[in-house]
């Protein structure tokens, strides 16, 4: 694939250089290209990280077969899979980790020496951490989730890992909630996971100690806020798994009203880790890619 390889001491294979990308939609302000490569640098790899658009090469989600296929024959050593591709993305793996599995999410692709592409995902253990970190001793007992897509999935996922009472699933398609809290109940009881339509996200938010966003907006290419701003109050904390900008609109409107807030800039991070680890098969320090991001969010656009 994309480089030479060693062994590390864990006896694991660790390579000298690496060729990684991203897919997905509108990824041009995406830090991930400058995270993996900050820490590569730092364990003396060469890494190149490549950032594939969907949009401007016209194709859909349903195509980023085609991607992977052409990453794979390139020389590609593993994929980061982002919006909208995270589950479209699975039928064209030749396997994928037990997590990925039970998800049916993948955001980590890596293809190994006999040309396979394996799908994993680092998203759930990356939010899980970042929440342990931001909100340690957050009330876990009522969680609303907004979306239920390849990142709803991930976090719904770790909510429930880490202990979470009863999880109420929200997105603008009911049929996707359905199907995401029947794949939960079955590993964690039907007890702990429901959905709500549109019309009953008021009443849901207004008794949960949490709130959880997991869809895009908010990002640059998607602004706004993805509920009414009412429906924030002081007691409610609010996470996020946007991280660029960090400060979206739905946390300076839940820090307006007195919500603890948790950004998406841990998550980012851990899961990057995760992946990181992945494709290089060298250990990431999380600490120093904590203060990469802080710097890269401080650098002008483009910088």
């Amino acid at each position: 694939m994309g480089g030479g390889a060693r062994r590390s001491q864990d006896g694991r294979e660790a390579r000298e250089s690496c060729l990684v990308g991203l897919i997905g939609s509108g990824v041009g302000p995406s830090l991930s290209p400058a995270l993996h490569q900050r820490e590569a640098d730092r364990h003396g790899l060469r890494c190149l990280y490549r950032l594939i658009d969907i949009d401007p090469l016209g194709i859909g989600p349903e195509g980023v077969g085609e991607l992977v296929r052409a990453a794979a024959r390139l020389g590609f050593d593993g994929l980061n899979i982002t919006h909208p591709c995270k589950q479209t993305v699975i039928e064209h793996l030749d396997g994928l980790s037990e997590d990925a599995a039970l998800l049916g999410a993948v955001n980590t692709v890596v293809f190994g020496e006999d040309g396979r592409a394996i799908g994993h995902n680092t998203d759930w253990s990356g939010f899980a951490r970042s929440f342990a970190r931001g909100l340690p001793d957050a009330p876990t007992g009522e969680i609303v989730l907004l979306g239920a897509g390849g990142a709803g999935a991930a976090v719904a996922h770790a909510l429930l890992t880490v202990g979470a009472d009863r999880l109420t699933l929200a997105d603008t398609d009911p049929a996707r909630a359905a199907g995401l809290a029947g794949t939960l109940a079955t590993r964690f009881g039907a007890a702990r996971v429901r959905t709500v339509p549109p019309e009953g996200l008021p009443a849901a938010v207004d008794r949960a100690d949490g709130l959880v966003h997991a869809t895009p907006t908010g990002m640059a290419a998607h602004p706004g806020l993805p509920l009414s701003a009412g429906l924030l109050r002081a007691g409610l904390w609010v996470a996020e798994v946007v991280y660029r900008p960090l400060e979206t609109p739905l946390l300076a409107a839940a820090r307006a009203v007195g919500c603890r807030t948790l950004d998406g800039g841990g998550m980012a991070v851990f899961q990057a880790a995760d992946a990181f680890r992945l494709f290089t098969g060298r250990e990431p320090d999380a600490t120093r890619m904590l203060t990469d991001l802080s710097e890269l969010l401080e650098l002008p656009a483009g910088g």
